[in-house]
């Protein structure tokens, strides 16, 4: 391992799901750059966020904390501080460009600069009590006299509002693109950075978020694509606990992000939809190559870590879901490719459960800084030359929020055969035999069968409530 300060390049999307690589099993996806990273680098099969949505897992990635150790449950919780100081005082030049979602948008968050981009098209009021916030991207269409594309727009002007689930076409100049923008933005700051300083960079693409608005060349390359698209049983919807119905109808009425779901959507909604997705992903991957072939030229891959990972996944119709909040691996299951030349292993794959917060450790000894005490976080380090180790039990975390209504506390506990979904005060749940249903779609809760494995989950889950309040301050 090298003793010298690596230049650490941390790559995030938003809300995409860990089966959207070609080299993760994906065939009809088109990632041929981030394929690259994964082929000369390891592949971590078994990387799990710690909250279903963007907030509190951001928050427990850059703390090493679980959201009940960090009081972070929710999308509208205060976060600003984060891991990235303790780079930024070892002497590195610490920068974010595109989304971190910190809570309010500006918060410092360890960094020494920022470009903020944030969601697609939600508008930035939070915690801003004499008007909205207006990022990077918001300055850029505005000076260029651009109309910004939101749910306002697309739901007065697109015609298929009503049926596109949220799928749109691109109408501007793909420079307009968000993740066309931020990628441009870090494609600028590398050209023009002179500092010896190393560096530690998080590049955040507000992509595959909705809207799934890529542009239309990104979707004619999924044109004749063999997508598979979800089918979702009466049986299985009856089965699911009774926030799942409101949730869903939520999504129907509701003009999130600018979708508007549908209670049966049609197999060509869903392909639709996918495919949209997916474009988006490779138009994200398309700049990621670029991004790579910068560092590259500009020396910093000499000796460097680069990171590719998401916050979190998106249901895309399984389970009759759109977007997130749910507990199902399509959420709560999120790629995670570690790239590094002298440090990990060409062709690597991991397949031992992991926290996505575990991530911070292993970047701190790659980088030789001193770990910090208090992290409910563990390095993955020998798990990239050993077989053996991993995490017995991922946990997972959320509150009610503005969406996800009628629940007052939700808890995931999952090990390699088995998940349940704990409601507070709740009589109802979600118990999975991941061995016979690794698509989660038969709800074992009541079976009498599964009350021994449903209470040794119960008894692990308390267990590390208990453990976690004995351990962290």
């Amino acid at each position: 391992m090298s003793n010298k300060q690596p230049n650490v390049i941390l790559i995030m999307t938003d809300q995409q799901r860990y089966d959207t690589l070609n080299v993760l099993g994906a065939r009809y996806m088109q990632t041929p750059h981030l394929d690259r990273l994964g082929t000369e680098g390891a592949i971590l099969t078994n990387c799990f966020c710690a909250a279903p949505s963007c907030v509190p897992s951001r928050a427990s990635l850059f703390t090493g904390r679980y959201p009940h150790s960090t009081g972070i449950y929710h999308n509208w919780s205060p976060w600003g501080d984060s891991w990235v100081k303790y780079f930024r005082d070892a002497g590195y030049h610490t920068v974010n460009i595109g989304k971190m979602h910190t809570v309010p948008f500006d918060a410092p968050c360890g960094f020494d600069q920022r470009v903020i981009v944030e969601n697609k098209d939600r508008p930035l009021r939070l915690n801003r009590p004499h008007g909205g916030f207006y990022d990077e991207w918001d300055k850029f269409l505005a000076n260029n006299g651009v109309r910004k594309p939101s749910r306002e727009t697309y739901r007065a002007e697109h015609p298929e509002y009503e049926t596109a689930l949220g799928a749109y076409k691109w109408q501007l100049d793909e420079r307009y693109h968000p993740d066309v923008f931020v990628g441009n933005n870090a494609l600028w700051f590398l050209e023009q950075r002179q500092s010896e300083s190393p560096l530690f960079m998080v590049i955040g693409f507000p992509g595959p978020h909705p809207p799934y608005d890529p542009p239309r060349r990104f979707i004619d390359l999924y044109k004749d694509a063999d997508i598979p698209v979800p089918q979702v049983t009466e049986e299985e919807l009856a089965n699911q606990p009774p926030p799942h119905a409101l949730y869903r109808q939520e999504m129907i009425r509701g003009n999130h992000d600018a979708v508007r779901w549908c209670e049966h959507p049609s197999p060509d909604q869903l392909r639709r939809l996918r495919a949209s997705y997916a474009a988006n992903v490779t138009l994200i991957d398309e700049m990621i190559g670029k991004i790579l072939a910068t560092l590259q030229k500009r020396g910093y891959l000499d000796d460097a870590i680069v990171v590719f990972t998401s916050d979190h996944g998106d249901c895309l119709g399984d389970h009759g879901h759109i977007q997130k909040w749910m507990m199902y691996d399509c959420v709560t299951r999120v790629p995670l490719i570690l790239w590094s030349p002298s440090r990990v292993p060409r062709g690597r794959t991991v397949g031992a459960l992991l926290q996505q917060m575990d991530l911070a450790p292993t970047l701190f000894e790659f980088a030789g800084l001193n770990l910090q005490e208090n992290w409910e976080a563990e390095s993955f380090t020998p798990l990239l030359s050993s077989d053996d180790g991993g995490r017995e039990f991922v946990f997972a975390e959320h509150t009610a929020d503005n969406i996800l209504k009628r629940v007052s506390f939700v808890t995931m506990v999952r090990n390699r055969e088995f998940k349940l979904v704990h409601y507070l005060d709740a009589d109802y749940g979600e118990l999975y035999d991941l061995r016979a249903d690794p698509a989660e779609t038969r709800n074992l809760w009541n079976s009498p069968e599964y009350a021994t494995t449903k209470r040794t989950l119960l008894d692990a889950l308390c267990d590390w409530r208990v453990r976690s309040s004995l351990e962290m301050p």
